[in-house]
């Protein structure tokens, strides 16, 4: 599979360490950074591996920061972006089989190495069920998102 991940200063060791256990696993990793543990603005990050997830340049993307608050918040805020920040196993299939999320999102300071590249391979092997409830909620988050969407000129609502 195809995967962009990225991470912010505080996510930059687990994200070496997951690029490492990916690759060995047969996948193909893109890295949008960053690149030491020089502080960095996570939001950077969020949008670099949403934009590559949205371009079709990989099927899913992991983001990395301390907590994962913060990256998951800002990855939200990207139409088409399903970031679901996934401390356990069972979030971490259950948010793509039911939620369909394209973005796996990780707190460094919050969990271990072998839980995280746990959690990786969980949602990577993880499916969408498309059974006609989760296709409808989705379809409800997808109303939601349209919504509240800011027209990207005026910055206002759209109608």
């Amino acid at each position: 599979m195809k995967i962009t991940i990225g991470s912010d200063h505080a996510g930059f060791a687990l994200k070496s360490i997951l690029i490492d256990s990916l690759r060995q696993s047969g996948h193909e990793i893109k890295d949008v950074g960053t690149d030491s543990q020089q502080p960095v603005d996570y939001p950077d990050y969020a949008e670099a591996v949403g934009l590559s997830v949205l371009r079709g340049e990989s099927e899913r993307g992991i983001l990395i920061c301390g907590s994962g608050v913060g990256a998951s918040v800002a990855a939200n805020k990207m139409a088409g972006i399903r970031a679901g920040l996934c401390h356990d196993g069972y979030s971490a299939h259950q948010g793509v089989e039911h939620d369909n999320i394209n973005v796996l999102v990780l707190g460094a300071r919050v969990i271990g190495e072998a839980l995280a590249r746990d959690l990786c391979v969980t949602f990577i092997n993880a499916r969408f069920t498309g059974e006609d409830r989760h296709r409808r909620r989705l379809a409800k988050i997808l109303s939601i998102e349209e919504r509240y969407a800011l027209h990207p000129v005026t910055k206002e609502k759209r109608s």
